[in-house]
């Protein structure tokens, strides 16, 4: 029998063939620990500022019920044009009248003021505030550095004018150049309302 060396031969390379090593590998690299930042610390927001001071009450705002009443008192009367209440201290010039005026129909309100054409005028009661103007009274003329009578003239079913009769206690009048006048609300108001309609 004849032996085919040929095979052994290769057995002894296939051998060292599975003895070669593989190359080397080169080495990981080694980690580098990245450094994690702390949590973030909780920082308060800054304090608001403080909301501005208002100088003083003004209509519109609920702070117009604590300014001290005006001095004085209403007296009622009848004249041949219709009746009127004046407001005022006793022996002194009225700071306010409201009359009745048949010949237009209207209730008129006056007072002294300043200025020579309209000027804004505003009534806060206890339900309702109203911007409205203030004209010179007809026939008043312009006198420098004096008081005019200013008017303000209101349909005689104006629902103002109940909101004046029925204010708790009191209402108030601005008018542009004038003190303001906080004022009690007593029947004689009522009164003059109800003789005009």
């Amino acid at each position: 029998m004849k032996i085919n060396r040929m095979p052994l031969l290769m057995v002894p390379v296939l051998g060292l063939g599975s003895c070669a090593q593989a190359p080397p590998q080169p080495a990981p690299a080694p980690r580098v620990a990245t450094p994690v930042p702390p949590p973030p610390q909780y920082t308060p927001p800054p304090p608001r500022p403080a909301p501005p001071r208002v100088a003083a009450p003004t209509t519109g705002t609920a702070g117009w019920r604590d300014l001290p009443q005006t001095p004085g008192r209403w007296t009622y009367a009848a004249d041949s044009a219709g009746s009127a209440v004046r407001f005022g201290p006793a022996g002194a010039a009225p700071l306010l009248v409201l009359r009745c005026d048949r010949s237009r129909p209207a209730l008129v309100l006056q007072r002294p003021g300043f200025g020579a054409g309209t000027v804004p005028a505003a009534i806060s009661t206890s339900s309702t505030v109203r911007r409205l103007s203030a004209s010179p009274a007809a026939g008043s003329g312009a006198v420098q550095n004096a008081a005019l009578p200013f008017e303000i003239a209101f349909a005689i079913r104006d629902p103002l004018l109940d909101a004046i009769a029925f204010s708790r206690g009191r209402w108030v009048l601005e008018m542009g150049g004038a003190e303001t006048l906080v004022l009690p609300a007593w029947s004689e108001i009522g009164r003059v309302i109800e003789d005009c309609r």
